[in-house]
């Protein structure tokens, strides 16, 4: 994977000025430079000169805690009550933990300060405050990547034994049948593997099912296609890849864009006889529809690692029926995981605790009040303007190199970008994705998906009392879903202003229009004439769906126009088709905020 260039400049200076914000920075001098008459350090934590105490609440592999001890002072304390926790808390430095601890507000508040990370062996941080942690000025770390191949070969495992029913058939032995008739499977070979999410755990399963013999298609509308390429994977749509699929192996995170994607509709759309293996997360498949479909002989088998409630009733009419096969989230539950986990966590906070920023933090160092005030308005229109942006890129174009553009009378030392940067990689990057993105690893984040980020600086005239006149954002050597949003550079698009508080869209493409960032957006290309809000006010009245702006851009009287149309609540697709439906409009998407 290409590592990612952040690079900032600024025009009409000699020399380019870097922002770039290191992954190994030091908190200790990390700072955020302000105006002269404001200025002071924020420094996030220092290191303390005596050896740090690591609290470890549960059970940590060896190699882990060799780790940690050759640096701090360790207490493993086990099963500790809320209240022993409380109170152990004020004496550490950094706490250990797994799923079962809860590591509340009153945990923070107890800790006097002194607690500075809190370390996650696992990927979930469900069971951490991660507000309170920000507040308190504490670090929370993860351990995201030690279970990938574990999880992978789950699925493999998960695949080939559902293909030959070995948990049925082992269950009619145990039970004193012989029912070699009954038991008959499929083979793997030449059979297509749809891999739907192709970060780390489905590129391994990929690999591996490749290995199998198997054709290997993939569906994320993230990966860069040169990187499937490698492997020999080719990325389709999400329709193509569950019309065309013997097996489907699903690996993205659970996020509103991915919940419940397989239900009803999407079931309807795949080859009858499918074969279902889950060791993702069990909310991105509507369970009651997953049943109805293995009755109907859509989905012929499922086997399924993961469930939407953990544990799944004992009643469970998907776990109990007889085409599923279900093991107990068992993904990670290899001893070499366990340890890898353990050593990976140990590293982050030992990395923490000596004054670097962690590359898995999931939550953000403190940042004075008067810089979050005056920017806060922008920081809501940078994640907005990123998560436009990547959904008007068309599934599997693959983002690799966007162009952010600030305008502003201040001079480059009075604006820090860096937090702007970070919520425009967290726009891009979260709809699709279930890491947390923020200042501390919004440029790790970037770099690890190989996407280049420059920064570019445009020097207005005018007060400098405004931090920000506009921010643009660019999007290089992708397909757009959305023709219009293709500028006359050739890049997607879009470009937006804060108006009174409010962030706005004003342009998307080369197009000039002004819609509040609020709600959602339906965007509309479009032949201009006489009537056309009138016709779309109408559609979307009748269907009681609230339009909070509407505003059209056009390059002349009568020729190509872009109507933007803020809505409140999403449209029925019947809705949108009857917008598209309309002679004049030429093409529309629909883009969640």
């Amino acid at each position: 994977m290409a590592a990612a260039n952040l690079t900032s400049q600024t025009l009409r200076l000699p020399t380019p000025t870097s922002l770039s914000l290191s992954s190994k920075l030091p908190l200790s001098s990390f700072s955020l430079p302000l105006p002269s008459h404001r200025r002071r350090s924020l420094v996030v934590f220092v290191s303390a000169d005596a050896k740090p105490t690591v609290l470890v609440a549960e059970k940590l592999g060896e190699a882990g805690l060799t780790l940690l001890k050759d640096f701090a002072n360790v207490d493993c304390s086990y099963n500790l009550s809320p209240e022993e926790l409380c109170t152990k808390i004020s004496l550490c430095d950094a706490l250990v933990v797994r799923s079962g601890t809860k590591v509340s507000r009153e945990v923070f508040e107890s800790s006097g300060g002194r607690l500075k990370v809190v370390g996650r062996a696992g990927v979930g941080i469900d069971n951490v405050d991660l507000a309170a942690a920000t507040e308190h000025g504490c670090l929370v770390v993860n351990a995201p990547t030690a279970n990938t191949v574990a999880a992978a070969e789950h699925g493999i495992a998960l695949l080939a034994s559902m293909a030959r029913n070995v948990a049925q058939a082992d269950a009619s032995i145990k039970a004193g049948k012989w029912l070699r008739n009954k038991y008959v499977g499929v083979s793997l070979v030449g059979k297509t593997l749809a891999v739907l999410g192709f970060g780390k755990v489905g590129t391994e399963v990929a690999r591996r099912a490749k290995g199998l013999g198997m054709n290997v298609i993939a569906h994320d509308p993230y990966a860069p296609a040169d990187r499937a390429r490698a492997i020999g994977v080719e990325l389709v749509s999400f329709d193509d890849a569950i019309a065309t699929a013997d097996f489907i192996s699903l690996h993205m995170p659970l996020t509103p864009a991915t919940s419940k994607m397989l239900n009803d509709e999407t079931f309807a759309k795949m080859k009858k006889g499918v074969r279902i293996v889950n060791v993702a997360r069990g909310g991105v498949i509507d369970e009651d529809a997953l049943v109805r479909a293995l009755d109907s002989g859509i989905v012929a088998q499922a086997a399924l690692d993961v469930f939407t409630v953990e544990p799944p009733p004992k009643d469970s009419k998907l776990v109990l029926h007889e085409l599923v096969t279900a093991t107990p989230h068992l993904g990670a539950s290899t001893m070499e995981a366990q340890e890898g986990v353990a050593i990976e966590i140990a590293e982050a906070v030992v990395g923490a605790l000596k004054g670097e920023l962690a590359a898995t933090a999931v939550n953000a160092p403190m940042v004075p009040s008067e810089v979050l005030t005056e920017l806060k308005p922008f920081v809501v229109l940078a994640e907005k303007l990123g998560r436009l942006a990547v959904q008007l890129v068309a599934g599997g174009s693959g983002v690799k190199s966007v162009k952010v553009t600030y305008a502003s009378a201040r001079a480059p030392d009075d604006l820090d970008t860096r937090l702007l940067r970070a919520m425009i990689t967290k726009g891009l990057i979260e709809p699709i994705s279930s890491v947390f993105v923020n200042l501390v690893n919004a440029d790790f984040t970037a770099k690890q998906r190989g996407i280049r980020i420059t920064e570019e600086r445009v020097i207005l005239d005018g007060s400098p009392e405004n931090p920000l006149e506009f921010i643009q954002v660019q999007i290089a050597n992708v397909e757009s879903r959305f023709a219009s949003a293709i500028s006359d550079s050739g890049d997607v698009t879009v470009e937006g202003r804060v108006k009174d508080g409010v962030p706005h869209l004003t342009k998307v493409g080369s197009f000039e229009v002004d819609v509040s960032l609020e709600g959602s957006i339906i965007l509309c290309s479009q032949v201009d004439q006489p009537g056309m809000i009138g016709k779309v006010g109408s559609i979307l009245g009748e269907e009681n769906v609230n339009v909070s702006f509407m505003s059209v851009g056009r390059i002349a009287p009568r020729k190509q126009a872009v109507m933007a149309i803020g809505v409140d609540e999403q449209p029925r697709k019947e809705s949108l088709k009857r917008i598209g439906d309309i002679p004049a409009i030429e093409e529309f998407v629909f883009l969640k905020l």
